[in-house]
């Protein structure tokens, strides 16, 4: 099945919603590996856009899809900063001898 630009942008927006519901579980796990799964179908994305166009209602929704994508990954941040700061801590702390 050959699979329009739109529905990679689609496939990332879910992939990033489930992303965010992960987070707000603190379940990192899924949230690496929906993360991953995400640079895979943007590494598609790519390929797939250096021999196609989307016409311009495409665009627009297109648009709209990266709003909401931008929207859940800042709420993926601000949701990590406690995590990342703890893991940053972990990784500071001297072995007691």
């Amino acid at each position: 099945m050959e699979h329009s630009l739109l529905d990679y942008y689609t496939a990332i927006e879910n992939a990033s919603a489930r992303m965010l519901e992960a987070a707000k579980a603190e379940d990192w796990d899924a949230v690496v590996h929906l993360e991953s799964t995400c640079a895979v179908l943007i590494a598609q994305l790519r390929h797939k856009s250096r021999h196609t166009e989307l016409a311009p209602e495409e665009r627009k929704e297109k648009s709209r899809i990266m709003q909401r994508i931008l929207r859940a990954d800042a709420q993926i941040r601000v949701l990590a900063e406690p995590w990342l700061s703890d893991l940053e801590q972990l990784m500071d702390a001297k072995p007691v001898h």
